[in-house]
């Protein structure tokens, strides 16, 4: 018996292993989906207007983006989250994350602005409520202010062809059927 032991052991611990490589880590689930949008009190990037997030987010399909002008892959993204609201009327919201506001503005005046609103979430308690541990994050949040679905990294043309865009398309037309 003590000499399978560590063999045992052995094939346990390859097992364990060798499950986690398959695993993508991107596409980790999160505890959010089907649960309402975080309503906290936020602060507005450029008024600096006090608002509840669930306000904001109320009869519309929304693409909530979390960002930092710190963030190498969010300057990467940055240039597909112009093409999408330049080809779409998607309610585009953006979460300047533990960012200062000039350096979150020099970022914009660069690259552009996709969003409608940006809530400035310097502190990172949006954030914290939202579980996001890197940026960007970005989530798909229905009519009813209900998270659908979460993205961690970059939106790549095929990422939003094939993942976001269909999802969004499915709820307008749910909001249609209702309406």
């Amino acid at each position: 018996m003590g000499k399978f032991l560590p063999l045992a052991l052995f094939i346990i611990l390859a097992w364990f292993l060798l499950e986690g490589l398959g695993k993508d880590t991107k596409k980790l689930p999160s505890p959010l989906i089907g649960k309402n949008f975080p309503n906290l009190e936020v602060v507005d990037f450029d008024t600096g207007e006090r608002y509840l997030t669930q306000d904001k987010l109320k009869d519309k399909v929304s693409l909530v983006n979390v960002w930092a002008s710190w963030c190498v892959t969010c300057r990467a993204e940055h240039k597909m989250l112009n093409d999408i609201a330049a080809t779409s009327d998607l309610h585009m919201v953006g979460i300047n994350y533990k960012d200062t506001k000039k350096e979150g503005k020099r970022f914009l005046d660069i690259l552009g602005n996709p969003f409608k609103f940006i809530i400035f979430d310097q502190q990172g308690k949006l954030g914290l409520e939202l579980g996001v541990y890197a940026t960007p994050e970005t989530f798909i949040v229905d009519q009813q202010g209900v998270i659908r679905f979460k993205h961690i990294g970059e939106i790549t043309p095929n990422i939003w062809q094939s993942e976001i865009l269909p999802l969004i398309e499915k709820l307008e037309k749910l909001e249609k059927l209702e309406t």
